[in-house]
């Protein structure tokens, strides 16, 4: 067998590819070995996006990538790539914006067709073996465009040229007169808080995402504007999320989202990314709040990940599976009979009735765990009776076969974990926390920076691809959360290394902003975008991370982009908030800058009374640094002129304005007042 008759995915690294290292399909991976087999043999490609968690992707794999006659179909008339979109986001990125740009909604495993150059002609997402749910065969779909492409090529390039236009068309940004405002940004608060569904939270109708990026926004609107509709918007969301289905009650985590509008009945896939962002937002709300539910859930998730996400590496993996035994949530749902013979009867009675277990079940047959009829929080007794049931049924449950685990380690999700991890740690006072972020900043660094750039993926001693955009941004605003909880680290120099890196290989001074993919990625088109996806935007995280630099360095370089990046997504973030929600909320950093500076080698973040005042003040909004001599600071930092010599010191600032230093908790309350942050 010659190596272009053959499945070449075995030599990936990539989980969800090695699922389809065995199809008879001639799969070959991303890159111009493929492209130049092609060209070679006048054969369109067949672009395959999926990604280890995705339960259609499994489903399209057993109906048709592991049928022969398929099979046969594909290795004849088309190259076949396969791509795991997690391990190459800028192509998934690209290919998903030109299925959106054929009127098709987006979804996995995304089906495109390519010319031998790359060039989109036509696609869609899931097609089954035979024709259902109103969707033509797959078959028929090879059939049909090979046949095209064999005899009415003018169409291939009509479709490839129409495509190639929508995808080249730059979004309005021509006016570099706009400008964001801090009344804009307060108006997108209010036409947000209209489409939350303020009986259980998140965004009217279903299915339910958790959407962090519009809540976190919705928050420090709250804590900017003292409104107490918008905390209540998210404090419901995240009750509901809490004690949902969504979230696994026996072992900690969420998962991807909710299918109805109650937030019961789960995709059942775990993603780094949902739970770092969750515990994030879980913490600003805690700290706020002090609301107990949300304090647990952040320690039960972050024992999750660190109990079954941590890598041999230090970092963490990217994913659990939805499917197990081929089935989807097979793992984590239950019977009665399964409850009844796991649990002493007193028990199993108490624990039916609080987490919604019944004969009939509330999920074809099973029962899904959840606390949605018993929102609050039991008495303590009745919490520790609870607690020893669900060690029990977690253990009964460790003795099924488990999902499939994706133990790739991405730069960029881990970015957001670690953020959240320095986040909480901070929030809460939990020096174990800090440690653990501490700890995976520098696993990733270990594995992922090489010749002076950021790559993306690491798996099996092999690291892979450039880091997109999100990679630098996240584990920049990484490196920015744990210089504000550790002493005399590098943690800021680092977060300057990886802003000059991204700068070099992704900043496009005509466009005003960071590219998504590098250069060296060589796709068709490269795009600088403002809106988020499942995950925060990268310019948008740039935004408040150029201007935290800014202060912190006095570097007026990084306040230059970060304006640059405001101006260049004005236009298309005020026509459109809700797509824009991250972009919103840094621009309140970068509109009103807010700092607290600690000085002396007393000064402790989880235990001074002073600063931890200043977190139930200002909770995560402020721009935190931890030096041990104010003098370290930029020589025309406003806390650096009030330097009053080496005591343990916090300097609380508002743009250019900063109090006296304060020594006692009088003097915090006396420069909240003068800066006008008290609550």
């Amino acid at each position: 067998m010659t190596a272009l008759s053959a499945n070449l995915l075995r030599h990936e690294t990539s989980p969800y590819l090695l699922q389809h290292k065995d199809n008879p399909v001639h799969w070959m991976a991303w890159g111009e070995a493929a492209f130049a087999r092609a060209r070679t043999e006048d054969k369109p490609i067949l672009l395959s996006v999926g990604y280890a968690a995705c339960h259609w992707c499994h489903v399209m794999a057993h109906e048709s990538f592991e049928d022969d006659d398929t099979a046969r179909l594909m290795n004849e008339h088309f190259v076949a790539i396969k791509v795991d979109r997690e391990e190459r986001p800028d192509v998934d990125r690209l290919y998903m914006q030109a299925l959106h740009s054929l009127g098709e909604q987006g979804g996995w495993p995304l089906t495109m067709f390519l010319t031998p150059d790359g060039h989109p002609f036509w696609g869609g997402t899931y097609f089954p073996k035979e024709q259902l749910y109103g969707r033509p065969s797959f078959r028929y779909v090879l059939r049909e465009l090979s046949r095209i492409w064999q005899h009415e090529r003018d169409k291939v390039a009509t479709n490839a040229r129409a495509i190639f236009s929508a995808l080249s068309r730059e979004p309005e940004t021509a006016d570099r007169q706009a400008a964001l405002s801090l009344d804009l940004v307060q108006e997108a608060a209010r036409a947000f808080l209209g489409a939350v569904d303020l009986d259980h939270g998140g965004l009217k109708g279903a299915p339910k995402f958790p959407q962090v990026p519009v809540f976190a926004f919705l928050w420090t609107m709250a804590e900017r504007t003292g409104d107490e509709r918008l905390a209540q918007a998210v404090t419901t969301t995240l009750t509901h999320i809490s004690q949902g289905g969504i979230y696994d009650h026996l072992g900690g985590g969420f998962a991807r989202y909710s299918v109805d509008a109650v937030w019961l009945v789960p995709h059942f896939e775990k993603m780094l990314y949902d739970n770092a962002q969750l515990v994030s937002l879980l913490a600003r709300a805690a700290a706020r709040t002090g609301n107990p539910l949300f304090r647990i859930r952040i320690e039960e998730t972050i024992a999750f990940v660190r109990r079954e996400m941590l890598t041999s590496s230090g970092a963490f993996a990217a994913s659990y599976d939805a499917d197990s035994e081929g089935e989807e949530g097979k793992y984590y749902v239950w019977t009665r009979e399964e409850i009844d013979a796991a649990l002493p009867a007193h028990e199993a009675d108490l624990f039916r009735q609080v987490y919604d277990v019944s004969q009939a079940g509330n999920w074809e047959g099973h029962t899904i765990l959840n606390r949605l009829r018993m929102l609050d929080l039991l008495d303590d007794e009745t919490e520790r009776r609870l607690a020893a049931s669900r060690q029990i049924l977690f253990a009964r449950r460790a003795m099924r076969i488990p999902p499939g685990y994706d133990d790739k380690v991405l730069a960029d999700w881990n970015g957001l974990m670690i953020s959240g991890l320095a986040e909480a740690a901070l929030l809460l006072a939990r020096e174990d926390w800090a440690q653990a972020a501490r700890t995976a900043f520098t696993a990733v660094l270990a594995t992922h920076w090489k010749n002076r750039r950021l790559h993306h993926s690491w798996r099996d001693d092999r690291l892979r691809y450039d880091a997109t955009a999100e990679g630098y941004a996240h584990l920049i605003t990484a490196a920015l959360a744990l210089a504000a909880i550790t002493p005399n680290g590098d943690h800021l120099a680092s977060a300057e290394m990886l802003a000059e890196a991204m700068t070099a290989h992704l900043w496009d001074d005509s466009k005003g902003a960071f590219d998504f993919s590098t250069k060296e990625a060589g796709l068709i088109i490269r795009h600088a975008q403002g809106h988020d996806d499942a995950t925060p935007n990268a310019n948008a995280v740039m935004l408040r991370n150029l201007a935290a630099l800014h202060h912190l360095t006095g570097k007026t370089e990084y306040l230059r982009k970060a304006e640059a990046i405001q101006r260049g997504f004005a236009v298309q973030a005020a026509g459109n908030p809700f797509g824009y929600a991250t972009l919103l909320d840094a621009f309140t950093t970068l509109a009103d800058p807010i700092q607290i500076v600690m000085s002396g080698t007393q000064a402790d973040p989880f235990s001074d009374p002073r600063f931890r005042r200043l977190i139930a003040a200002l909770g995560a909004r402020a721009i935190i640094l931890w030096v041990t001599d104010p003098q370290a600071l930029p020589s025309d930092h406003p806390a650096r002129q009030k330097s009053a010599g080496p005591g343990a010191r916090i300097y609380l600032c508002r743009g250019q304005v900063c109090a006296a230093p304060a020594e006692t908790i009088a003097e915090v309350e006396e420069a909240l007042r003068l800066l006008g942050l008290s609550r």
